[in-house]
């Protein structure tokens, strides 16, 4: 005699949207008519947000399984700490659900908001998919219900939207906030003053909205700013929303925030400096470093050549009297051989001395082409710039002998280009005057681009024609290592230990 088993149960996630129950989708008041067992999770007090959004659909002869948490806080003397006693109430829950599946009745775990997004019913999902049927219905997110009722947009053309929980550490909530368009910050309640002065050290607490409990009884809207933190629940939310056609603050006097962009493009930009220049009115810069920056609806670009850094750096700081928040965009760092010191030195003059200047840290080539070979710089090391533009190559040369003979590891800035390519050579031959003729020279080129390539070859074997504008040099010291790993690369490094006489 045979025994028949049913079939499995269907497993359904069910997205009830943010509150109101007007919001629920067709899908998900026809799956929770259909059930046979109704889930949904509840703090210890036994009352569910998801069960009363639902309420008005469930039937007298539905199976109901309360999924209560045993702790809200993370203060618990469970033996696995906070992390345990959810781990193992998840498992207990999934094994209650799986009965009822396993018997074929049909289960619908109802979560606010969208079941995937944030929801408590992505620990079912993990622990029961893989083994019966299932669908998630989605639903509307918290995140659309407050912009909804901000009546603002949140992003438009190639803005880009961050959702971040408030639970994140100070630093990396700061961090990402400045280097986003947009940004949602969930989970707020006790981390609402980190996240304040999160918004305030990003430079976006103007900016910010506050909502709580979008659509739901009890709802609040406004100026983040403006709001106590003892009196922000867990069910609310912090916006950024669009800044494309935002309405700037009326300013008597603007900044200059002078930027570096690394060695390439938008990978090497730090956070700050992503921030900063979404924030510019204008941008000012040498045309082939802005053309790294995206656009942005409504900003100004003010590009010229490569050789009027004090024209440059006047207009910025003219735009910046008038009122505009003005980033003047370098390459690699804007401290070393680059733009910080051009805008410095005229906005020590008298008609600029009031204009505030900030100037913020890149990835500069060095560091960069460092990195690709391997170790170079991990000791001592001059950086020198071989271009004899706006310094006389008797100084170059003079400077040149004095680190080569104090055995600094060198990283050459400038060596050549189309008009200048005697440089190298001469200092070739200079530094082979103190320097072994095996001593390991790093060619970065074109390091984070395209064309990138980074070469190791002897000091006595450097070719001048091999190098161009392009390209950094990093030479060696005594005692400067190479090897030939068992992938066949070959790396550079220079011990951080310098042997005792």
């Amino acid at each position: 005699m045979s025994t028949t088993h049913p079939q499995p149960g269907r497993l359904y996630g069910v997205g009830l949207g943010p509150g109101d129950p007007a919001l629920m989708t067709l899908r998900a008041v026809q799956v929770i008519a259909s059930a046979d067992v109704i889930a949904y999770h509840s703090a210890r007090h036994g009352r569910s947000i998801a069960r009363s959004i639902a309420a008005e659909h469930l039937r007298p002869d539905h199976i109901e399984e309360a999924l209560v948490y045993p702790v809200t806080t993370e203060t618990t003397d469970h033996p696995g700490g906070y992390r345990g006693a959810l781990d193992e109430f998840y498992e207990q829950a999934a094994a209650r659900l799986a009965a009822h599946l396993s018997a074929g009745r049909t289960v619908a775990v109802l979560a606010e908001g969208d079941p995937l997004f944030y929801g408590s019913y992505q620990h079912m999902h993990k622990r029961l998919a893989h083994r019966f049927p299932t669908e998630v219905v989605p639903g509307v997110t918290s995140v659309s219900a407050a912009a909804a009722r901000l009546g603002e947009p949140l992003v438009e053309a190639e803005e880009v939207l961050t959702i971040l929980p408030g639970t994140l550490p100070e630093e990396e909530l700061t961090a990402r906030l400045a280097a986003t368009d947009s940004a949602v910050i969930m989970k707020l309640g006790r981390t609402f003053p980190s996240v304040r002065r999160a918004l305030e050290r990003a430079g976006r607490l103007d900016e910010a909205r506050y909502v709580e409990r979008a659509t739901m009884t009890g709802e609040r809207s406004g100026r983040l700013a403006d709001v106590a933190a003892d009196s922000v629940p867990y069910f609310s939310v912090a916006v950024l929303p669009s800044r494309i056609d935002a309405v700037p603050e009326p300013r008597d006097i603007g900044e200059v925030v002078v930027v570096g962009t690394g060695p390439a493009g938008p990978l090497w930009l730090t956070p700050e400096t992503r921030g900063a220049l979404a924030d510019a009115d204008d941008l000012v810069g040498y045309t082939t470093y802005l053309d790294r920056v995206p656009l942005r609806p409504g900003q100004l670009r003010h590009g010229s050549d490569n050789k009027v850094e004090s024209e440059r750096a006047e207009l910025a700081l003219d735009l910046a009297r008038r009122g505009r928040r003005v980033a003047v965009v370098s390459g690699g760092d804007p401290g070393v051989f680059a733009m910080a010191t051009a805008v410095l030195e005229v906005a020590s003059e008298d008609p600029y001395r009031d204009v505030p200047v900030r100037v913020l840290p890149g990835v500069t080539a060095a560091n960069a082409a460092a990195a690709k070979a391997g170790a170079p710089l991990g000791h001592d090391y001059a950086t020198l710039s071989l271009s004899d533009r706006l310094k006389p190559w008797e100084v170059i040369a003079e400077r040149l002998r004095a680190a080569a003979s104090a055995d600094l590891v060198l990283a050459l800035y400038n060596p050549g280009s189309r008009t200048r390519t005697w440089q190298v050579g001469l200092a070739r031959d200079l530094l082979l005057e103190l320097r072994a003729p095996e001593t390991p020279v790093v060619l970065g080129r074109d390091i984070g681009g395209p064309e990138e390539s980074v070469r190791i070859v002897r000091l006595a074997d450097l070719d001048p024609a091999e190098v161009d504008m392009r390209t950094l040099l990093i030479v060696g010291s005594s005692q400067t290592r190479t090897v030939r790993r068992g992938d066949g690369e070959q790396i550079v490094w220079t011990p951080r230990r310098y042997p005792e006489k």
